[in-house]
């Protein structure tokens, strides 16, 4: 039976465009990184068992006290991205949280105005990077910061809070 050529690389092109693309090295590692970011309010020392102090910024340490407890983790987390935060190059981390997030981010920067969020990051290395001051009522999910990092540093958090907001979104199979 012959095979008209031209159906032939139509039925071949498809294939290879259908194929799934090999992942190089650099992939495969970045998929497997996690970031675990944790939002801490900062407190009046209330005993040993609640809070905790921490020490933020690395060019100026600033001691806070903080609640042991996070008020948000990743789990109320929708994405994670880097954003330009100024015409100059500087740059920010931007937390688009879920529907439950949200609410409780409404809740928090409603109840706490002129407190700060302690924010804490575990991922090659554990650190508190920001303490950014609730200014303002937080009502569409959208919290940005400016994080005690370099872009790199940045971008690496990013994309393992991404693979673990991902894995947590995964619907449990048995």
């Amino acid at each position: 039976m012959m095979v008209p050529l031209g159906r032939f690389n139509i039925i071949l092109g498809l294939l290879i465009l259908l194929t799934p693309g090999c992942k190089t090295t650099e992939e495969k590692e970045k998929s497997k990184e996690a970031t675990f970011l944790r939002f801490h309010l900062e407190t009046n020392p209330m005993g040993p068992r609640h809070t905790t102090t921490a020490t933020v910024y690395r060019q100026n340490p600033v001691m806070l006290n903080i609640e042991r407890d996070a008020v948000l983790d990743e789990g109320f987390m929708a994405k994670a991205e880097v954003v330009p935060a100024d015409q100059f190059g500087s740059f920010a981390i931007k937390i688009t949280f879920d529907s439950t997030g949200t609410r409780r981010l409404d809740y928090i920067t409603s109840s706490n105005k002129g407190g700060r969020f302690v924010i804490n990051c575990r991922w090659t290395e554990t650190r508190f990077l920001a303490a950014p001051l609730i200014t303002h009522h937080i009502k569409n999910g959208i919290f940005v910061f400016t994080p005690d990092a370099s872009r790199e540093e940045a971008e690496r958090i990013v994309v393992g809070l991404n693979n673990v907001i991902a894995k947590l979104k995964k619907p449990y199979t048995f």
